[in-house]
């Protein structure tokens, strides 16, 4: 369940993305407080893979114990009812013999049960925070490459922004250039009109 979370977050994300201004092919500009949202979002549901894992061993742990209890239940039972039934010595020794042989069978099986229940706990366990620390840093290096696109784009504005400050200023001068060559112009035939040499 932690993981479909987790995906439909990264589902975000990337709608996020899809619906962000595209600058320039491969650039978009996204809003940083929508895409740090998610990120805390995922960041806060990484830990519950984590106490889900320990939730299954205790149940477990749980479960063992109560199927030994079962088991001794059933042994005193079985017991019981056979000193009911049996009066002979031999017969009686017998069924106790087969009793405590049985006893001491389903204790090993419950011993291994609980062993093999705390081993494979302990195996989700570090499956799920490996699962945990993959997803978290995966979604980091995400938002690095995102920011990073971002910081590009925005040094691509910035020259073009620049050149076209450059390329504007070159025109003033341009224009400024003629206007006094006009009005030199202006200057020599007002002189050759009224001073003829």
């Amino acid at each position: 369940m932690t993981q479909l979370r987790i995906k439909e977050l990264l589902g975000r994300a990337n709608s996020i993305l899809d619906n962000g201004f595209h600058l320039l092919p491969g650039f978009v500009m996204v809003k940083s407080s929508e895409m740090e949202a998610i990120l805390d979002r995922i960041d806060a549901s990484i830990p519950e893979d984590i106490k889900e894992a320990e939730s299954i061993l205790r149940r477990r742990e749980e479960i063992q114990i109560e199927a030994q209890q079962r088991a001794e239940r059933v042994i005193a039972e079985a017991r019981t009812e056979a000193e009911k039934i049996l009066s002979e010595s031999e017969l009686l020794s017998q069924v106790q013999r087969e009793a405590e042989r049985i006893k001491e069978q389903v204790l090993s099986e419950c011993q291994e049960l609980r062993n093999n229940t705390i081993d494979e706990a302990k195996r989700i366990k570090i499956q799920a925070e490996d699962e945990a620390h993959r997803i978290k840093e995966g979604a980091e290096n995400y938002a690095e490459r995102i920011l990073e696109n971002i910081s590009s784009s925005l040094v691509q504005l910035q020259t073009i922004v620049k050149n076209d400050q450059l390329y504007l200023e070159k025109l003033k001068e341009g224009s400024s250039a003629n206007a006094e060559q006009a009005q030199a112009a202006q200057q020599q035939d007002y002189t050759a009109a009224n001073y003829p040499m």
